[in-house]
């Protein structure tokens, strides 16, 4: 079983992008419309799983190797659970803290994929060598779904206080 035949996969972020994400650059208020937004998208469940309750917004990237380039391609919303599949670095840096269970974790993996532990195994060491790999290198941002969004917020802010001071 490969990456692209499982529904739920390891998304890992390069370490020298680390702490580069848009939510932690961008306003408050800007990031609660982007979540928000892709929460509503979605139908306030996970795009992923279908399960309900709390969602994550997560940050969906398109890794360009040659010219080491990360795009943002979209905002999907996620369950706690298979977002720590996506992060499941973080997810293992939070178990070990007591914060988590790991295991909660990976059964959510096997469930979602219907897949046994052989082939989170395989996808797991595919994806942190992956990792690796791409650790080696500067990444450059192109915030592509942002920007887009960005400039549609501006547009509906201004359009706004336009009609406000009429």
């Amino acid at each position: 079983m490969n990456g692209t035949s499982l529904k739920l996969t390891i998304e890992l972020v390069p370490s020298t992008s680390w702490w580069k994400s848009l939510r932690a650059k961008m306003p408050k208020d800007e990031w609660d419309a982007i979540r928000k937004s892709a929460y509503a998208r979605f139908g306030y469940r996970c795009a992923i799983c279908n399960s309900k309750g709390r969602m994550h917004c997560h940050e969906v990237w398109e890794f360009d190797d040659a010219r080491h380039v990360q795009k943002l391609k979209d905002f999907i919303a996620l369950c706690e659970m298979c977002h720590y599949v996506k992060h499941i670095g973080l997810a293992s840096v939070k178990a070990s803290e007591g914060e988590l269970d790991y295991n909660e974790v990976v059964k959510h993996f096997l469930k979602v994929n219907s897949c046994d532990m052989r082939a989170f195994e395989k996808h797991r060491d595919d994806a942190f060598s992956r990792w690796q790999e791409c650790s080696s290198h500067e990444w450059r941002v192109d915030a592509g779904a942002y920007e887009k969004l960005r400039s549609q917020m501006l547009d509906k802010k201004q359009h706004r206080l336009f009609e406000e001071s009429l």
